[in-house]
């Protein structure tokens, strides 16, 4: 196992260092330069504008700002925003903001997902199997931001059920309604495949063996095919996590969340380069570390399943 997650790590790190580099070089290579468009129309002050680059290291060639910036990153520095905060400050901010959110988001999405998946695929053909193949159908056609703005009107401003907008205050009633937005754009996909998953399984040799056996469907179906139906549908919950960090921000933007997603925007808006390199960086991290954490997981839903050399 310690052999493993080493190997995993090591693989971590070219990828980490190419997507950096492609992120850096993507939004360093922008047109334009960022000090000017803080100034708006005005024309700043030559001496200040220099010193400003200083600051930024703007006047040094690409690849020099690059492994400055990875030198930074691993001192544990993402540097400072035009705004004169510390991304670090504005990380440790945001960053529970949009966890919390997520972390809502995919136990709504788990519940959904394991409850309708599994009685559809125990009962394949039905009334309810066929339900739930067009609701998910549908939820997998229509946009996010669809969702967010169909949910703001009708269970928000309508029903006045919850906050059309979280603003500051990000408790948990706040965040249940955009939670639930963002569990329903990414369910439909666990639901087909946690169905395909139980159905495969429920025709597999041992679980017949298991009913031969005696074994009563209340047994059976939690231990035998249930568990043995999580592996794909595992990895799947760990991407979509991860896809819920890094992929909130139309629905933080539209409910005005105060996280990664919303602050993410509004950098890119104002130019702040620093701040959106540092955030992705960061996202990037995560989504390497929860997809290491899934790979793990897999031995412990499947005993067959041993990392080995």
């Amino acid at each position: 196992m310690a052999y493993y997650v080493i190997r995993r790590l090591l693989q971590a790190i070219p990828v980490l260092l190419g997507t950096t580099f492609l992120i850096y070089f993507m939004v360093f290579a922008m047109p334009g330069n960022p000090i000017l468009a803080l100034f708006g129309d005005r024309s700043p002050n030559p001496a200040l504008l220099e010193r400003l680059e200083a600051q930024y290291k703007f006047n040094e060639p690409f690849i020099v700002q690059y492994l400055n910036y990875l030198g930074n990153i691993v001192r544990g520095d993402f540097g400072i925003s035009f705004s004169g905060q510390s991304v670090n400050d504005i990380l440790a901010r945001t960053f529970p903001v949009t966890l919390k959110l997520a972390v809502i988001a995919i136990v709504i999405e788990m519940i959904i997902a394991l409850s309708v998946g599994l009685v559809s695929g125990l009962r394949k053909g039905g009334i309810f199997d066929a339900s739930a193949l067009i609701v998910s159908l549908l939820l997998i056609s229509v946009p996010i931001f669809v969702l967010c703005f169909v949910a703001q009107f009708f269970v928000a401003v309508q029903l006045g059920w919850a906050s059309p907008t979280v603003g500051a205050d990000t408790s948990l009633p706040r965040l249940f309604l955009p939670a639930i937005v963002l569990a329903l754009f990414v369910v439909a996909t666990a639901i087909r495949l946690t169905r395909s998953s139980v159905i495969e399984t429920a025709s597999a040799d041992f679980v017949r063996t298991a009913f031969s056996k005696g074994l009563s469907r209340r047994r059976v179906i939690p231990v035998h095919i249930l568990r043995n139906s999580l592996i794909p549908v595992t990895t799947q919950l760990g991407a979509d996590f991860g896809l819920l960090i890094v992929g909130a921000t139309v629905t933080e933007g539209i409910f005005n969340v105060p996280g990664v997603g919303n602050t993410l925007y509004q950098a890119i808006i104002r130019g702040e380069r620093p701040t959106v390199v540092s955030f992705v960086t960061v996202m990037v991290l995560f989504y390497l570390v929860v997809n290491i954490l899934i790979d793990l997981l897999y031995a412990v839903l499947d005993p067959r399943i041993r990392y080995v050399k």
